[in-house]
């Protein structure tokens, strides 16, 4: 381990089932977030041929934003709002749960029909304490409303947060950093400490070496806070650089639901499988479009 590593985060294979396969990153035992991040899968790249696909049937959430980025591919986002539309590379979908939220997310009919490679990230950032049961919202952020720059030969686009004097237009309750990096050819810079007070670099392809450590693929590298830390990227690298400020407090996470104490998990639990058997509550409604099947809980 380096002065400038305090930590590297080997990736868990996870089936969630049909195929679909993630690399899961966080939580880890030894590091439960980084900054407001407490949740980071990787899926794919995965070929689906003409006719199959991928459904995530609708399930709740609760103290969380899910962020959904993609490299390849397309996903139908429908939720309880009445939100329907799909995701596609370079854009982000940001969906608050607070206190109550359902969707799915499903291979569009398009995709379906004629086959299609997917590979993105699914993110999930805590809540702070005073906005955990607040209203659940959805925005889209298309790829051409996010600030994209280069730097050293990398292209370089802001996702949440604000990096290298460029601010994403994400709105969220908390210090965050969300920064999407492409080094076609290989490049070094430095990644300032002003980014972020916790900072994490993911490599999603390629590799990264920082001081005498190099990281690969599905590898996290958590920095040392407070430092100017030079990292040098290999060619063809595609990397994230995700954190924050400190989250205000611990969070507790099972299934689906995050929050400050188990109480709220417990009665968010309760509450999902009334909704399961009433066909829809207050709390979690049904999702207009996809109002037959759900997913129950564990």
């Amino acid at each position: 381990m380096t002065n400038a590593i305090v930590r590297t985060i080997d990736p868990r294979a996870k089936d969630l089932g049909g195929g679909f396969r993630v690399r899961r990153v966080l939580p880890f035992h030894a590091q439960k977030m980084v900054g407001p991040f407490i949740f980071f899968d990787h899926f794919g790249p995965v070929d689906y041929a003409p006719g199959e696909g991928f459904d995530v049937r609708p399930h709740p959430h609760i103290g969380l934003s899910t962020v959904t980025y993609l490299f390849e591919g397309a996903i139908r986002h429908q939720d309880s709002l009445g939100t329907d539309l799909v995701i596609r590379p370079g854009a982000v979908n940001w969906m608050t749960a607070g206190h109550g939220i359902v969707h799915s997310e499903r291979t569009p009919a398009p995709e379906r029909a004629a086959g299609q490679r997917m590979h993105g990230l699914q993110t999930w950032v805590a809540l702070p304490l005073p906005e955990e049961d607040c209203a659940p919202a959805f925005t889209h952020h298309p790829a051409d409303s996010l600030p994209s720059f280069q730097k050293n030969g990398a292209s370089i686009r802001v996702l949440a947060g604000e990096a290298w004097g460029h601010a994403s237009p994400v709105a969220f309750p908390w210090d965050i950093l969300y920064v999407a990096i492409e080094s076609p050819d290989g490049t070094g810079m430095i990644l300032p400490a002003s980014l972020a007070e916790e900072r994490a670099l993911y490599i999603v392809s390629g590799g990264a070496r920082i001081e005498d450590e190099t990281a690969e693929e599905g590898h996290m590298l958590v920095i040392a806070p407070g430092e100017d830390v030079a990292v040098e990227f290999l060619p063809g690298t595609k990397a994230v650089i995700c954190g924050g400020a400190t989250m205000d407090g611990p969070r507790k996470i099972e299934w689906n639901f995050v929050a400050s104490d188990t109480d709220k998990i417990e009665k968010a639990k309760q509450d999902w499988e009334q909704s399961t058997k009433l066909h829809g509550t207050d709390r979690f409604p049904l999702v207009p479009g996809d109002e037959v099947e759900w997913i129950p809980l564990p």
